[in-house]
């Protein structure tokens, strides 16, 4: 695929994240959670890639975090979930596999990795009574929810821009 349309699609799905991060977003002690994020994540995954979609996720995190629509937890809440969807949907080239990987990415190993940062730079002391097992349901539901949003817009996506894997 040619750099620019890379480069372009990158944009157009931050910008995307950045605009969706006001419409939805989940309040949750202190974090918001954000479905929209996790929708693109998939997206991002299937059109560019595991390492790709860990920048577009990591671009949409810090950006909201300046403009105080996320918390430093929109960090490991995006990361690891774009980057499993893409691993994934590269094992299996379906839109399942992206789907599951952003489920088990966020709501697990982002769950894990939220955790030192709750605790340590945000003082969540209820995190620390729990543990990293107090974001697995809250970062889960919304990853859940953003993965089935992007199962059915991926149909129409897919029409107009084809995968990496494809184009080349």
């Amino acid at each position: 695929m040619k750099s620019t349309t890379t480069l372009t699609r990158m944009a157009v799905l931050i910008a995307l994240g950045v605009v969706a991060s006001y419409l939805m977003p989940i309040p949750f002690y202190g974090a918001k959670l954000f479905p929209a994020q996790h929708a693109i994540n998939v997206v991002a995954a299937i059109l560019l890639g595991p390492w790709l979609a860990g920048a577009v996720a990591l671009a949409i995190a810090l950006i909201r975090i300046m403009m105080h629509t996320g918390s430093p937890l929109a960090i490991p809440g995006s990361i690891f979930g774009a980057m499993l969807a893409g691993l994934l949907y590269r094992a299996t080239r379906a839109n399942i596999g992206a789907m599951v990987g952003e489920v088990i990415g966020t709501g697990l190993l982002g769950a894990m990795a939220a955790y030192p940062i709750a605790v340590f730079m945000m003082g969540m002391r209820q995190a620390a009574a729990v543990g990293f097992t107090f974001f697995i349901i809250p970062f889960g539901l919304p990853s859940l929810l953003g993965a089935i949003l992007a199962g059915l817009a991926l149909p129409a996506i897919k029409r107009v821009a084809q995968p990496v894997e494809q184009s080349r």
